[in-house]
Order: C-alpha cells, then structure tokens, then sequence
C-alpha cells in the first residue's frame, strides 16, 4: 500500500504574494514613507519562507541531533527560512519518494540513500548547483559524480555531498586464534572456515534482499572482474568471472555461514557481531560506533579492515550514497538549492557529528580528514579508523565500472543480485542456472530503460 500521509503537507501559505509584488509594494511603501506621509507597518516581513526536507533516520543519532537541532536552526536563522525535517527509516524511503512523485507533492529536498536515475524526470537539473560547490571546494571524488549524473541524458539529477564507506568488520580476538587477518576475500573465506570449526562462530555476510547484502556481494564481484554492466552500459553479468565469483560465494556460504543469512534484514549482521555470534562482516562503521557506546568488552575485540583484495582488484563499495535531489514539484526550489551548497562548505560539522560515517565527496570540504581517522578519542585502540583514510580510493559506486543509471538502480532496487547468490548458495538452482536468470532479467531491465532513451 502506497497510501500517501498527507498529514502535515497541506499547509498553504494564506494571503501570500508574488515576489514581484511585494518588491514593488514594500517599494512604494518606502517611497512614501521617506516623504514622510505615512506610517506602514513592515508587510510580509513577518512571514518566513519554508524549506521541507525529507531524510532517513541516521544510523549515527549523534548526527541527527546536530542536524535537526543545531544545524537546520542556524541556517534558517540566516536564511529566514523555517526548516522542517522528516525522518524515516531507511527502508520506508524509497516508498515515500514514490508517493510524493504519484501525488506530485512533498518535501522540497530529498535525501536518497542510493542513486535513483529512474526519478529522473521528476526531479530538477542541479547542474548549477554542482558548479556552485565546484566553485568554493574544488572537485568532487568520481563516485560521487558516478552516483548522480546521467551519461546518456547529460542530466544531474541530484547532489552527492556525502559517501559512506563499507569496510570489514572483524572479530580481532578470533582471527588472531586462527592466525590470520581477513585482507583478499580468498583470507575472509579460508579464516572463516576455521573460525567456524574452532569456535562454532560464522561469517555474517548475509544472501538476503537487503542493502547491505547487495553492496557487499558487489564488492566481492568488482573484485573478481565481475560486474552487472560495462562503462558503456551493456550489461556483461553472464561472463565466466560472474561464475566464478557465485561458485566462491556459495563454498563461503558453506563452509562458513548459517542458513540465517537468507532472512537477513538491514541490522542482522550489526546484531550478529555485536552480540558475538559473528567473525566478521561488511558494513558502515554504525556496528564500532554501537559496540563504543553499548558494548565497551566487545568494542576492544572489533577491529576495521579495508575492502578485501579479490584476484583481479581491491574494490569496496560506498556503503549508502547520499543524494540530495530537487523535486520539480517542490515550492522552494532556491531555498533547497542554497542548502545543499552551504551543506557542502560546511561538511567538516556533518563529518564530524557523524562520527566518520559520512565521508565528503568534495575531499576539501574536510582539509583533516586523515589526521581525523587517524586518532578517535572514543576508539580502541585510538587508530582503529585509520584504515579509512584512502577509502576514497577504494570505494566506487554501483554499476562500476559505469556510471548508476535507470537499469542499475532498477536491479539493485530489485535485489537481482542477491537472488542469485542466494539461489546457488541454498542449492535452489545450479549456479549456471542462476546466473542466466539474473542475466534474463537484467537484459530485459536494461531493454525497457534504452527503449525510453535514459541508458
């Protein structure tokens, strides 16, 4: 059901005028009143313009309280905008962008939390916006532009001022018992195996339909030489490398992991690690950032880890892309547009009040970062965030090594990829057979986005 809360979004502006009609009346106000006939009271003054933002609930409530608190207040203040936030949780946010677009009426910024290519039409060219954040911080990493600019159309459809690196968590304690450390995938799948005999401790890497099951399946294919589509958008998934990396997935699965991993849902592993039922996932830094505040014994044990290395490259994903967009039905485009700017210079605060979960696009926009993650007060030991200092050089966006476009958004919304892992893995169907469904279904995906002209 994608019934529509209207509540809240009805409020209509009574007896508001036309900004040229205000300029000319507060003008001819104040002519009169310089000849001092007549006393006006200041009309229109009191009234502030609205800006309405929709986000998700941060995994880091840290950030939120900065944002909604501290931020949105001081650039309303400057802004004589009053700022209204929603927050929804991840998983109810593409639902809701979906619905504001059938009613054509919501919020004035959007965050997405992945690229969506296929709102495209929908949402306002941000060009000038990119420009603008170009301008005062200098140019933004390739993910970001890979995450929200249209090839085919030539289109911005939204502003990446934001990243979050998916790094491994592991279990220090126990791998340092089996003597290894989890640096190529081939390391994660042989550690795990021993982990599991020794300790009865599985790997938490999950085969479900969840964001963070198709993020770290992808970083095992790019790894592997595998990918969903080429740089120029032809999809190349049935090749003997996507094989190759499914065969690896389910002997890991086997080896290694419980059936659990099919039902996961977005927080699975973080609960699996945290509560030492696991040795070792891929995920946002939420899980040591929870385990430093929840779990002071366990935080000591979880250490970070850069993206596995995989026989053809090291390559991680981002964890969850931010995209701020513009609706073409939003009433204060301006206001919305300014925000993202001045969200942009001042990234060091959100950066900052994240906890080094969201990491700059723009990377002048935090001058420090390195000396940042290299020493954290609330970590143990202090350079466990180290390992993030060149993630910028190692993450990359979905459908590497192209840009997203409608298709990859369409798949990755679709968890295509996740099914296929999951149906070899469980044993429903050969691992040939797997992937040619994937296949199947990603050519006709892709098919129906050209015949519309976007990919």
């Amino acid at each position: 059901s994608m019934a529509l809360d209207t509540r809240g979004l009805k409020r209509k502006r009574i007896g508001s005028i036309s900004r040229r009609k205000f300029i000319k009346t507060t003008l001819t106000c104040a002519a009169l009143a310089s000849t001092g006939n007549l006393i006006i009271p200041r009309y229109g003054a009191a009234k502030p313009k609205t800006l309405k933002i929709m986000q998700w609930i941060h995994y880091v409530p840290g950030y939120d309280k900065w944002f909604n608190e501290s931020y949105i207040k001081e650039w309303g203040a400057n802004n004589d905008t009053d700022v209204i936030v929603d927050n929804i949780s991840l998983a109810a946010l593409n639902a809701r962008a979906d619905a504001e677009v059938l009613v054509q009426r919501g919020h004035d910024l959007f965050l997405f939390l992945w690229p969506r290519p296929d709102l495209e039409q929908h949402v306002i060219d941000l060009k000038d916006v990119y420009d603008e954040c170009i301008n005062s911080q200098g140019k933004p990493i390739d993910l970001a532009l890979g995450s929200s600019y249209n090839l085919k159309t030539k289109k911005y459809y939204g502003v990446s001022a934001s990243f979050v690196p998916g790094p491994i968590e592991y279990r220090k304690d126990l791998w340092d018992s089996v003597g290894m450390y989890p640096d190529s995938w081939d390391d994660v799948r042989i550690g795990g195996a021993k982990i599991k005999k020794k300790h009865n401790v599985s790997l938490g890497l999950g085969l479900a339909s969840e964001i963070d099951t198709n993020m770290a399946l992808r970083s095992i294919m790019y790894s592997f030489g595998s990918s969903v589509q080429d740089e120029e958008g032809n999809v190349i998934l049935n090749s003997k490398e996507t094989l190759e990396v499914i065969k690896f997935v389910k002997a890991m699965y086997q080896e290694s992991m419980n059936p659990d991993v099919f039902t996961y849902d977005a927080s699975s592993n973080n609960r699996l690690i945290l509560t030492g039922k696991g040795s070792l996932t891929m995920n946002a830094v939420s899980i040591t950032r929870t385990a430093e505040k929840d779990y002071p014994e366990m935080a000591k044990k979880i250490w970070l880890a850069k993206a596995p290395e995989g026989p053809i490259r090291r390559m991680g994903l981002q964890h969850v892309m931010n995209v701020y967009s513009i609706w073409k039905f939003a009433e204060n485009i301006e206001g919305a547009k300014k925000f993202i700017v001045d969200y942009v210079s001042n990234f060091d605060q959100a950066f900052t009040a994240s906890e080094f979960y969201n990491f700059p696009c723009f990377p002048n926009s935090v001058p420090d970062l390195k000396e940042q993650v290299a020493y954290d007060q609330h970590a143990d030991p202090p350079d466990k965030y180290k390992v993030l200092e060149d993630v910028q050089d190692w993450a990359t966006n979905i459908g590497y090594p192209g840009y997203v476009n409608a298709g990859i958004s369409e798949i990755f919304g679709a968890w295509i990829i996740p099914t296929m892992f999951g149906k070899a893995a469980r044993g429903d169907m050969s691992p040939e057979d797997a992937l040619a469904e994937a296949d199947k279904k990603a050519q006709a995906i892709f098919k129906k986005w050209r015949d519309q002209g976007v990919i």
